[in-house]
C-alpha cells in the first residue's frame, strides 16, 4: 500500500484529494465515513497528501501508531 488515509478524514470528506489524483485511485462508499487509496493503481506520486486540508494522508510507513487501525481499513475496503 502507497498512501493511507488516516483518521483525521473520518466524516469530512472534503474531496481535494480526489481532484487532483492522476489515476482516479481514491474511493469511497456512501456508507463509508472516509476515503480510501486503493494500494493496486496508486502511482505514489503523493499529489493528494500535498492537496488534504486534515492532513490526514501518509505513506504506509509513516502513518502515526494513534491511527494505524487506519491501514486494516483500508485493506478491508478494498477486500485484501
Amino acid at each position: 500500500m502507497a498512501f493511507v488515509i488516516a483518521d483525521p478524514c473520518i466524516d469530512t470528506k472534503e474531496g481535494s484529494c480526489i481532484e487532483v489524483c492522476p489515476v482516479d485511485c481514491i474511493h469511497t462508499a456512501s456508507d463509508e465515513q472516509q476515503y480510501f487509496i486503493n494500494p493496486h493503481d496508486c502511482i505514489n506520486c503523493g499529489a493528494c497528501m500535498d492537496v488534504c486540508p486534515s492532513k490526514a494522508i501518509f505513506p504506509e510507513e509513516l502513518v502515526p501508531d494513534k491511527w494505524v487501525a487506519a491501514t486494516e481499513r483500508n485493506s478491508r475496503f478494498f477486500g485484501a
